[in-house]
This record gives C-alpha cells, sequence and structure tokens, in this order.
C-alpha cells in the first residue's frame, strides 16, 4: 500500500513538472531529480526489502554510531521511478550526476546504462533508449568500498558514499549540446589574450548531432550584467565541434574581491529558424601570473593570496550539502578576508565555484590523488587502474570547471611519498607519473598554472609543475623561526619554481585551555585553543616578512571527520579547523586573521572560553586591527596597549582575583567606540 501512494504522488509530480517545465517552451529542460528516493544495503537488497526514504543529496556515513568511529563503506543500493510523459516522445534524454562516492552502477528498467569510477567529479549517461513512456524504474548502485583503481586509496579524511551531489534528467532535442562530453557543459571559452583594452577568446562548443545537420547554425552571444548584448557570432554548423573567434572593447576584468564581474555567453543552436538547444555560460576575463620573488599578479597587480583549504564536510551532513551549508561557509570565508582558498583533496561541488566566483575567491582545486594521511601506505599505487583514474578525474575536473575564472591553479597531487632510504622506504615512485599529469592539464588548459602539495623534499617533483608548494607543521614554540628557515632553504632549492605554503597550521580545542604557556608540554590528547593560535601568530610573523610565498593556505577551514584520529577532546575529528565541525564556533585563530585579513573592524578578547581558572598569573591578548585599546578588570582601569605588526594587543604580568573577574576591552575609531567582553572566574 506505501509503494502504490509512494508511485502514485511520484506521478502527480512527474506530470505537474512536465506541464509547467514544457508550457515554457524551452529548448532544453533539466528536472531536478530530488525527492522521491530510498536506498538500502546491497545485502538486502530482496525485492521485498523496505526502502529508507531520503532526499538527494544524500550519504549513509555523515556520522559515526554512537560512542564509536565505525567508518561504514559498502555498497549501497537507491531506487526512484521517474514519470516520462508523451511530450518527450522523440527527444533525447540523459541522467546527469553531479557525484556519486565512489562507484556508479546506473540502471534503468533493470538495463545497464553505464558506470562511473570516482566520487568527486560528475556523469553523464544518455538514457533515451532505456526508457519508455510512463513509469520507469532509475536504480544507482553506490559503491563506497575501498578500492585500488579508484581516487583517493588514503587521506586523512572521510569518504562519504551515496548521492552526494545533485542528480537531473536532461531533455533536449535529436540535435543539442553534448551533454556527456565528460559531463561538461560543452562549452568552453578559452581566454587568448586578456589585457584592459581588449578580450581576445575562443568559445567552443560539442555538439551531439542524431539528425541531418545541413541547417544548422550556431548563434554565440556574450552579454554583461546589465543583458545587453557585447558580441556575437553566427557560424553554420559542420561538424560536431565548432570554434567561434570573438573579442570585446574595454572588457571589465574580474579582479578579485575588488570587482569579479561575470559575463554571460550564451550559445544557441538553430535549426533553419528553430532554436533547439541553449547553453549559458558565466565566465570572467582576466589575466595572472607568479613571480618567483615578488608572488602573485592579478591583472598586472599584486594581490596577496591567503585563505584555507576547505574540505567538503559539515556536521551532520558529511559531503551531502546543500546551498544553505555553501552560504554558510562562504559567508564565512568572507567574514574572515580570505582572498584565496584550498579545494581539497578532490573536485568540490559547482555551487562552490559558482559562490567563488561571484565574491572574487581565488580559487586551487585538484584531483584526489592523496595520501598518505596516517595510513600506512603512500597514496600511489603503480597500477594501470589507479593511473587511468587519475587521467579521467584530471580531463573531468578541466572539461567540467572550465569557464570558472575563480580557478587559477590545478593541482596535481597531496603528500605523495618519495623514497628516501630514511623516513620513507620502498615506495612505488609517482615521479614520472606527476610529470605525466602535469603534461596532461597542460594539454587540456594552458591558461592556468599547476601545482602540486609536497611534504617530502620538493626537488624530487622540480618539472612536474608550474609552481612549488609545501605541507608544513610546526609547534607553537618554534613556528615564526623554523617556518622562516624552513621556506627560505625551500627557495633556495627551488630552482626558480615559485614557493608557496599549501598547509600549515595547528590543531585547537574550544574545551581545552592553558595558560601560563611557558615550559608546558603537551600530551597528544591535548590540544589547547591558546596554543593553536600561538603557533599561527607564530606562522604569520614569519611569512609577512616572505612575500615571494605565492600563496598561503591554512589548514584548515573548518574541523573535519577523521575516522582514525585519536587526539583532542573528540575521537574521529581534525580539530586543526579555525572554526568548529558545526560552524557555530570561531576559534581564537580565526579572529587572529580576521585582524589581519578584513578591512572591517576588529576587537576580539582571546581566551573567551578559558572562563574556569586556578591559576592567578595571566596574560590578557586582544585581536584587533585597531591602533590602540584600553583594558578594565571589574571595571577598574589597567592600562592602554598599541597593536603590534600582526595586529596584537597583549597586557602580560596580570593577577586576577579570586572569584568573577570581568575582562573588558574599549577601542575608538573615529567617534565610534568598540568593545568586547569575557568573563575569567578563578578558584584557589
Amino acid at each position: 500500500m506505501a509503494n502504490s501512494i509512494h508511485k502514485f504522488l511520484l506521478l502527480i509530480c512527474g506530470l505537474f513538472l512536465h506541464i509547467t517545465l514544457f508550457g515554457e517552451n524551452a529548448p532544453r529542460i533539466s528536472i531536478l531529480l530530488d525527492k522521491g528516493w530510498g536506498y538500502k544495503p546491497i545485502t538486502d537488497n530482496k525485492k521485498d526489502a523496505p526502502l529508507i526514504p531520503v532526499t538527494i543529496p544524500h550519504t549513509w556515513n555523515a556520522r559515526y554510531q554512537v560512542g564509536t568511529t565505525k567508518y561504514n563503506r559498502e555498497l549501497m543500493v537507491y531506487k526512484r521511478n521517474v514519470i516520462i510523459g508523451e511530450e518527450m516522445k522523440n527527444k533525447r534524454l540523459f541522467l546527469y550526476f553531479e557525484g556519486v562516492n565512489s562507484v556508479a552502477d546506473v540502471f534503468v528498467n533493470n538495463q545497464t546504462v553505464g558506470q562511473h569510477l570516482g566520487g568527486y567529479t560528475a556523469f553523464c549517461f544518455e538514457i533515451t533508449d532505456y526508457v519508455r513512456i510512463g513509469d520507469n524504474v532509475l536504480e544507482v548502485w553506490a559503491n563506497n568500498a575501498y578500492r585500488t583503481d579508484v581516487l583517493p586509496i588514503s587521506g586523512d579524511f572521510n569518504v562519504y558514499g551515496g548521492i552526494h551531489r545533485p542528480c537531473s534528467l536532461i531533455v533536449t532535442e535529436k540535435n543539442c549540446i553534448s551533454p556527456v562530453f565528460y559531463a561538461s557543459p560543452g562549452v568552453f571559452i578559452h581566454q587568448k589574450s586578456i589585457t584592459s583594452e581588449k578580450a581576445v577568446f575562443t568559445v567552443e562548443t560539442i555538439l551531439s548531432l542524431k539528425e541531418s545537420k545541413r541547417a544548422l547554425r550556431l548563434c554565440t552571444k556574450v552579454c554583461d550584467t546589465t543583458g545587453k548584448v557585447i558580441a556575437k557570432d553566427v557560424v553554420n554548423v559542420t561538424g560536431e565541434r565548432v570554434e567561434q573567434p570573438m573579442h570585446i572593447l574595454k572588457p571589465i576584468l574580474w579582479n578579485g574581491k575588488e570587482n569579479p564581474y561575470l559575463y554571460d555567453v550564451i550559445v544557441e543552436l538553430y535549426d533553419g529558424g528553430k532554436l533547439v538547444d541553449r547553453v549559458t555560460q558565466k565566465t570572467g576575463f582576466r589575466y595572472f601570473k607568479v613571480d618567483h620573488d615578488k608572488g602573485f599578479y592579478l591583472n598586472g597587480k599584486l594581490l596577496d593570496l591567503h585563505g584555507f583549504c576547505r574540505h567538503e564536510d559539515f556536521a551532520g551532513k558529511g559531503s551531502a550539502l546543500t546551498s544553505k551549508e555553501y552560504d554558510i561557509d562562504m559567508k564565512l570565508i568572507k567574514e574572515v578576508g580570505a582572498t584565496a582558498m584550498r579545494l581539497v583533496h578532490y573536485p568540490h561541488a559547482e555551487t562552490m565555484y559558482n559562490l567563488c566566483d561571484e565574491n572574487g575567491i581565488i580559487l586551487w582545486t585538484e584531483i584526489p590523488l592523496c595520501g598518505p594521511g596516517g595510513f600506512d601506505f603512500t597514496g600511489y599505487l603503480n597500477n594501470k587502474g589507479l593511473k587511468d583514474n587519475a587521467r579521467q578525474a584530471v580531463k573531468e575536473l578541466v572539461y567540467q570547471k572550465y569557464n570558472h575564472p575563480s580557478i587559477c591553479f590545478w593541482g596535481i597531487f597531496n603528500e605523495l611519498l618519495v623514497t628516501d632510504n630514511r623516513r620513507f622506504q620502498a615506495y612505488d615512485s609517482p615521479i614520472f607519473f606527476v610529470k605525466e599529469l602535469n603534461k596532461l592539464y597542460k594539454s587540456l588548459d594552458t591558461s592556468r598554472l599547476t601545482t602540486f602539495a609536497t611534504c617530502v623534499d620538493e626537488t624530487n617533483f622540480l618539472g612536474g609543475a608550474d609552481l612549488v608548494a609545501w605541507n608544513k607543521y610546526f609547534n607553537w614554540k618554534i613556528a615564526e623561526k623554523a617556518a622562516g628557515q624552513f621556506f627560505d632553504n625551500v627557495k633556495a632549492n627551488s630552482q626558480n619554481y615559485p614557493v608557496g605554503v599549501s598547509e600549515y597550521g595547528a590543531a585547537g580545542s574550544i574545551y581545552q585551555h592553558t595558560c601560563p604557556f611557558e615550559n608546558v608540554e603537551l600530551a597528544r590528547r591535548i590540544h589547547p585553543e591558546e596554543y593553536q593560535a600561538i603557533c599561527h601568530e607564530g606562522y604569520w610573523l614569519a611569512f609577512i616578512e616572505r612575500p615571494y610565498l605565492w600563496g598561503k593556505f591554512i589548514w584548515q577551514f573548518s574541523d573535519t571527520q577523521s575516522f582514525f584520529r585519536r587526539d583532542g577532546d573528540m575521537d574521529g575529528i581534525n580539530d586543526k579547523g579555525n572554526i568548529t565541525y558545526d560552524r557555530k564556533t570561531k576559534k581564537d585563530a580565526f579572529y587572529f586573521y580576521k585582524a589581519n585579513w578584513s578591512q572591517e573592524p576588529v576587537l576580539y578578547l582571546c581566551s573567551r572560553r578559558f572562563t574556569e581558572r586556578t591559576n592567578p598569573g595571566t596574560q590578557v591578548k586582544v585581536y584587533s586591527n585597531l591602533d590602540e585599546a584600553v583594558l578594565y578588570i571589574n571595571n577598574k582601569k589597567i592600562g592602554k596597549c598599541k597593536k603590534d605588526k600582526i595586529n596584537r594587543m597583549i597586557w602580560n604580568d596580570i593577577t586576577l582575583l579570586p572569584g568573577k573577574n570581568v575582562i573588558r576591552v574599549e577601542s575608538m575609531k573615529g567617534q565610534q567606540v568598540f568593545s568586547d567582553t569575557c568573563t575569567w572566574n578563578l578558584k584557589l
């Protein structure tokens, strides 16, 4: 009975969608298949086994089992019904999946449609010959088990199983702009020569033609933000690949956060006078370079690239994120004043790239070739399956994200080990394959730079990318001196390849605190929030003295799940984030960077969560981009302090009184008063 009602509701919804969408006489229809799904384990795939109802995007292992970090990687079966109406007769139908982790087998009416290896890139299958008018059964087997031929095979993060990104049914005419060319838009804007005087580019379109093409024409228009057509080209179609050289005089450049200006590139396919397909892509015109000594230039001007490494991982959601979670993250990225982000360690969902385009955030994005992440193997295996999957991932990443102006860097790998006969022994060498992937990137896209994130001597990989970047961690006591010496040495040995920082940081728990700081040795499970902040201060002191660093990416944006971790205040969590896993609490380190990166006035009292104390001796530290502030304790004026070169104000040798101590700082900017308050309780 329940299944009958479920199918009836799907039929009604499907008919409503068809009437509404096709009534618009649009040349291409995309129907979101988010509702009406159910899933069950493959081990319970009996005909009468009930499905657990879910909405896509979905993952089955976003949460650990209570009291454990049990990490469930298995095969799940997803099913739903799809109604194909009479109005779809003589049309072409495609199933588009933005991501199914990690291997997807797709069936329609019990017939095999196709398989896709890899959970972080999109894929698209034509199902025209598999469906019938009326009710159809769509089935997806999502296999999240470990495989040596599917990336990633290691890493310090959880791989969430399921249809964790959106799925759509695309309906087109017989002749169309191809949805199946690496599941890309089928339209690529090649930026040839970009200046403030003239933007020269070529629009390449991949077509899929099933009928006579004698009367086909391709019309491509470029529109500004008002909708005005500022460039147009019309060409007769003679094959399935069409290139249209175009230019714009006096373009408004996409200029990062200063002006993330986007144009619409509209490609229309006509059969005689009839419009049969249309694809619109947003893009921005810009040019950039990296200098070995001075860093990153955007449109001819220096731009300091600083930001975070971000995983697609949100408390309670795993990687099955909705627009709400993306908006939360982008709001935080903007608040802190980041100019760039590294999307780790796999291609992210399309929404994130769109938001970075719209908000002017420079991106490094990469394929899932990563390791070791705490595992007892390297992350690279010298076998054909893994290499084929990596090559496929490069092609899908480049083609699917090609038109995003925010992307300036393609990433090849993260932390692949190389045998050094000391720490790392007898691993398959990835060096030749890294160089092969670099050549593949460059063959697909000559306009962007390639890079990698290494944790072993970068000289092994020189020649394997345009840029060098290091994942490097030092403890709080030595961070400034050690980081400065290390990166100066890396630069000296880089053979003029520009050097950046792909990861740096420290763990920090909002529930663990300590003060004073001297001569304290930390156990593995103790990650005081204060030490995380001090470590970041040391790194930043080193980095601001080294403008040659082309990018500085903090590990990491937020805390994330990592099932094998047993440290900090909770098992299964990597707590190096500057924000908690649920995004509800910004740690002290977040405000340190906000004070140094943001133009918004900042006045923030550190150690505010260290409320219960037993030692009367302490310091009061404030992060602020204001010039100076006055400290009060229990309304008694303690004194004034000016900010230092990394926007700290520190009052040392403060003695707390037994009981309640209300800590308050005040500052002024013009006529505006800023203040911040917290309370510390001293129990002797």
